[in-house]
């Protein structure tokens, strides 16, 4: 199984394949750090702007360096929430639109659950129960990962932002 991750939660855009082993056959990032840098942080109404111009093009590149075409694919993950308004309505909306004209599943994945999921991505990887410290834009929190999609939040910060 091939699947093409999406993120468009916040100030990046992000478009990853992965193989049903684990294998990441690609990861392309486009940053907005010179967009928001002068603001002094992230103005949701630009972001979700420079993934409507990003989107496309991140998905094509990841896509090129997997060596592979969308009719490969057996599926779409997207981010859905949480994040900026805006900027995931992009990232839905394209992911929404290509399941649809490929006829392969969509899913929305939760920003932070992916977050702590990610470590099963790793060759070696934590055994349930344990915790995990997710730091991520405006998130500072701690969790107990009990099972998989079953997690407590232990502790987190008041505000990041």
């Amino acid at each position: 199984m091939i699947i093409l991750g999406i993120e468009t939660s916040c100030d990046e855009t992000a478009a990853a394949v992965i193989k049903d082993d684990g294998k990441i056959l690609s990861n392309i990032i486009a940053s907005q750090i010179s967009v928001h840098s002068k603001y002094g942080g992230v103005v949701p109404e630009l972001a979700s702007r420079k993934h409507v111009e990003n989107i496309l093009p991140v998905i094509r590149e990841s896509l090129n360096k997997a060596q592979i075409t969308l009719r490969d694919l057996d599926g779409i993950a997207v981010t859905k929430g949480p994040g900026l308004v805006g900027s995931l309505l992009v990232g839905i909306s394209v992911a929404k639109a290509m399941a649809y004209a490929l006829k392969i599943p969509f899913v929305g994945i939760n920003h932070i659950q992916g977050h702590i999921s990610a470590v099963f991505l790793e060759k070696e990887f934590p055994d349930y129960p344990f915790l995990a410290l997710v730091v991520s834009g405006g998130h500072t929190h701690l969790y107990l990962a009990e099972r998989f999609n079953r997690y407590r939040l232990w502790a987190q910060t008041r505000d990041d932002a």
